[in-house]
C-alpha cells in the first residue's frame, strides 16, 4: 500500500510540477512574492501565514489515499475536504521556494508538545518526525510532496483540538463543569488564517492565562530537573525577623529558585530583605501576608514540585476550555481562591473576598445571568437545612423560630428581613437550576480566614453594598443614600435590571496574577488529580 502511494504521488507531482511551471495562475493571479512576507513571521507560534500561491496543486484523489495510510486523520476528513477544496487543492505549506518556515514550526510543536502540558500522544509523531527528517537530510523539502503537505495540515488540525481545545465536553462536565465550553470551529481558524496573511496570531488562540501558565511550567521542570527540590525540616515551630537558623538560608535559596527574592544568600538571620520575601511567597499561596514563617507556610513550601507541576498543567487545560477573550462587563467567582472579581473585557476592576461551599456542599462550577438585586431579603430554607437543622432545632427549643426571626409559611419556613437574616441585606440572583446566588452575611468575621469554604453551596460576599452599587452604577436615581436605605428597610424589595451581567463561577487551582506571580491554591473539591489522570489518559483525537 504505502509503495503504491508513493508512485501516485511521484506520478501526480511530475504531472503538477509540469502544468506549473511557468503558467497562469487558475485564478488569474499574478505570483507573490511569499518569501517577503516569511521575514515578518516571527518563529515562536504555529499560526502564521500559509503560502498564497496558487500555482502548486495536488489531485484531490491523493486525499483519499493519504486517510485509508493513516486512519486516525479520518476525524478530520471534513476538515481536510473543505479546507484543500477551498483552496482549489492549492499547496499551503509550501511556495515557490519550497517548504514555509510554519511547517517546522509546526513540526517542532508536535516534537514538543510537553510544553504544552500534554503526553507525547499525537498521532502519527514517529511517522511525522521520520517525514520532516528525511526531508531535512536529503535536501527534498524544495520540491513540493503531497504527502507531506497532508501530514502538516492533518497534524494541524490534531494540535489545534488538542492543544487549544482540549478533552472533550463530555470528559470536562464528567468533572462538574458546566460553564459554557469554547469550541474550536478549525475550518474558521484555517480561514481566519489564510486571510489575514502572515501577520496572524501571535499568541495560541487560547485563554491568556495558558501562556503564562505555559511559561512556569517550563520553569518548574527546570526547578525539578536542575535543582531537585528537598523539604525544609524546621527546627522549631515557627521564625520571625531577628531569628537566627540554618533553615533560614534553605528558606532563601528555595525562594530564590521560586522568584519571591532576587539572590539567594548564605545568611542564616531572618532579616528585613527577606520579610519582604517570605511575604510575597504568602500572597501567592493565599496565606496570612505576616511574615511569620510557621506551619502554613512549611506546609506549602515543602509541597512537592511535581504536584505543583501538576496543579499548572490540570489548570492550563481548564484555560482551553474557556473564551479566548472574553467580551464586556462579568463576574467571576474562583472558587479555590475565594474570590469574586469584576471585569471589563478581561480587564480586571476590582475584587472581594468571598465564602463558598464546605465540601459536603460544593459550590457549582457554572454561568449565569445576573438579573435581580433583592434588598432586605427573606430567607426561604432550603428543605434539606429544614430537615437537618431547623426542625432539631425546633424539638430542642421551642422557641427556636422566633429566636432566629423565622417564621412558617405553609409547610415551609423562612427567616425574616433583617440584619440577622442568614443571607444578611441584600442578595443578587442569577436564576439557574442549583438555587445559587450571591449574598451578604452577617457572620462578617468569616471574610477575614485564610480558607473560607463554610457555606451550603451559596457564595457570601464580604461587601454587599459595593456589589450593589457597581450593578447599580448605570441608574441615577440608585444614590449611595437610597442603596442603604433599600438594604436596611427591613421589607423586601426586587429590583430587576435592564441589562443583565454574565457570570461565571469556576474552578481554578493556579493562575498569574495581574503582577506576573504565579498563585497557587488548595484543591478544596480534590478535582486536580482526577483530571491530571484524564490528561494522561487521553487518547487524543
Amino acid at each position: 500500500m504505502l509503495k503504491r502511494w508513493k508512485l501516485l504521488v511521484a506520478g501526480y507531482l511530475i504531472i503538477l510540477l509540469a502544468e506549473s511551471c511557468g503558467g497562469s495562475s487558475p485564478r488569474g493571479q499574478q505570483p507573490v512574492d511569499s518569501t517577503a512576507k516569511r521575514k515578518e513571521v516571527i518563529d515562536i507560534s504555529i499560526p502564521g501565514g500559509f503560502s498564497d500561491q496558487v500555482h502548486l496543486h495536488f489531485d484531490s484523489t491523493l486525499l483519499s489515499f493519504f486517510l485509508q495510510h493513516y486512519p486516525a486523520f479520518s476525524a478530520f476528513k471534513n476538515e481536510l475536504q473543505t479546507f484543500y477544496s477551498k483552496r482549489d487543492y492549492a499547496y499551503a505549506w509550501y511556495d515557490e521556494n519550497g517548504l514555509i518556515e510554519q511547517a517546522g514550526n509546526l513540526f517542532n510543536r508536535i516534537m514538543n508538545i510537553s510544553d504544552d502540558g500534554l503526553p507525547d500522544k499525537m498521532p502519527y509523531r514517529d511517522s511525522f518526525r521520520v517525514t520532516m527528517d528525511s526531508l531535512q537530510y536529503t535536501g527534498t523539502n524544495k520540491a513540493p510532496h503531497a504527502e507531506t503537505e497532508l501530514m502538516l495540515t492533518a497534524q494541524y488540525f490534531a494540535y489545534a483540538k488538542i492543544a487549544w481545545q482540549g478533552l472533550s465536553e463530555k470528559d470536562s462536565k464528567a468533572l462538574d463543569w458546566n460553564l459554557p465550553r469554547k469550541q474550536v470551529n478549525l475550518i474558521q481558524l484555517m480561514d481566519s488564517l489564510l486571510n489575514n496573511g502572515t501577520a496572524l496570531i501571535a499568541d495560541d488562540p487560547v485563554y491568556r492565562q495558558y501562556g503564562l501558565l505555559k511559561s512556569y511550567l517550563k520553569k518548574y521542570r527546570d526547578i525539578e530537573t536542575k535543582n531537585g527540590w528537598k523539604p525544609i525540616k524546621p527546627d522549631k515551630k515557627k521564625y520571625g525577623p531577628g531569628d537566627s537558623s540554618l533553615v533560614i538560608s534553605q528558606i532563601r535559596e528555595h525562594l530564590f529558585l521560586l522568584g519571591d527574592i532576587e539572590a539567594a544568600t548564605n545568611n542564616p538571620v531572618y532579616d528585613e530583605g527577606l520579610v519582604k520575601g517570605i511575604k510575597a511567597f504568602q500572597k501567592r499561596l493565599g496565606l496570612k501576608e505576616d511574615g511569620i514563617i510557621g506551619a502554613g507556610f512549611f506546609k506549602e513550601i515543602n509541597y512537592p514540585i511535581s504536584k505543583r507541576i501538576e496543579q499548572i498543567i490540570v489548570n492550563m487545560e481548564r484555560c482551553r476550555w474557556l473564551p479566548e477573550e472574553p467580551k464586556g462587563d462579568y463576574l467571576a467567582v474562583n472558587i479555590p481562591e475565594f474570590s469574586l472579581h469584576a471585569y471589563h473585557n478581561d480587564s480586571l476592576l476590582w475584587s472581594m473576598n468571598v465564602v463558598v461551599g464546605k465540601a459536603v456542599h460544593e459550590t457549582m462550577i457554572f454561568s449565569g445571568e445576573l438579573k435581580y438585586i433583592v434588598f432586605s431579603p427573606y430567607w426561604n430554607v432550603p428543605a434539606s437545612i429544614l430537615q437537618n437543622e431547623i426542625l432539631p432545632g425546633i424539638r430542642r427549643n421551642p422557641n427556636y423560630l422566633k429566636k432566629h426571626n423565622m417564621e412558617w409559611v405553609g409547610k415551609s419556613v423562612r427567616q425574616k428581613p433583617g440584619p440577622s437574616n442568614s443571607l444578611g441585606l441584600v442578595k443578587f440572583l442569577f436564576p439557574n437550576s442549583y438555587n445559587i446566588y450571591l449574598h451578604d452575611s452577617p457572620a462578617k468575621n468569616l471574610f477575614n480566614e485564610d480558607k473560607r469554604a463554610f457555606s451550603h453551596g451559596c457564595i457570601r460576599v464580604s461587601k454587599p453594598k459595593e456589589l450593589a452599587k457597581w450593578l447599580l452604577r448605570n441608574y441615577p436615581e440608585w444614590t449611595d443614600e437610597k442603596i442603604s436605605a433599600a438594604m436596611n428597610a427591613g421589607k423586601e424589595q426586587y429590583f430587576t435590571l435592564k441589562e443583565t451581567v454574565p457570570v461565571f463561577i469556576a474552578y481554578f487551582t493556579s493562575w498569574v496574577d495581574r503582577e506576573g506571580k504565579l498563585n497557587f491554591r488548595d484543591d478544596i473539591y480534590k478535582r486536580d488529580s482526577r483530571l491530571a489522570k484524564m490528561i494522561i489518559e487521553n487518547p487524543g483525537i
